[in-house]
């Protein structure tokens, strides 16, 4: 007997469909981004976090080349955006999951037209790509504090450290 895909796929939203999808859920609609490379607590409490703030959860992962981009390592990301994208979609907090290959999510924000924008506590409010556009059309953005320390950059460098010293 063949296995039913895992229910979580269907959050899985191509770029080209994120305008239709978002709209068909339900408001307030919140937005967030980020690279979600090794999923750990702090990124499951933030999503957590972030979901309360509304009725939807769309989150925007940067694509392999644009995690690149950002300057985190010539190894990075570690996991493809297919594997990110899955376990992203997996987590209950989240309604949709898309990906956008530019160095910003600017365009997904205007396609999801979200009435909440957010990101993690290391982002001042007026640093948050997306922040003009959100308040132009009635939005709030929000900088949601840090409750769980942990970072994926923190996790590969400890990874390293103990590889080098078992050499």
């Amino acid at each position: 007997m063949p296995f039913k895909r895992p229910a979580f796929e269907a959050k899985f939203c191509p770029p080209h469909a994120l305008a239709a999808r978002a709209a068909a859920l339900p408001r307030p609609r919140v937005f967030t981004n980020g690279c979600f490379d090794i999923l750990h607590r702090g990124h499951v409490t933030y999503l957590c976090r972030a979901r309360a703030m509304g009725a939807a959860l769309v989150v925007a992962l940067n694509s392999d080349d644009s995690v690149r981009r950002q300057g985190k390592g010539a190894d990075r990301p570690l996991n493809p955006l297919e594997d990110r994208i899955a376990l992203i979609a997996a987590l209950e907090s989240v309604d949709l999951v898309t990906w956008f290959d530019e160095d910003t999510p600017l365009a997904c924000i205007v396609d999801v037209h979200p009435e909440i924008l957010a990101k993690g506590g290391d982002w001042p409010i007026d640093a948050i790509i997306g922040a003009l556009e959100v308040r132009s059309w009635g939005g709030s953005v929000h900088s949601i504090p840090f409750e769980v320390d942990r970072s994926t950059s923190a996790l590969v460098e400890r990874i390293r450290n103990t590889g080098a010293k078992r050499r």
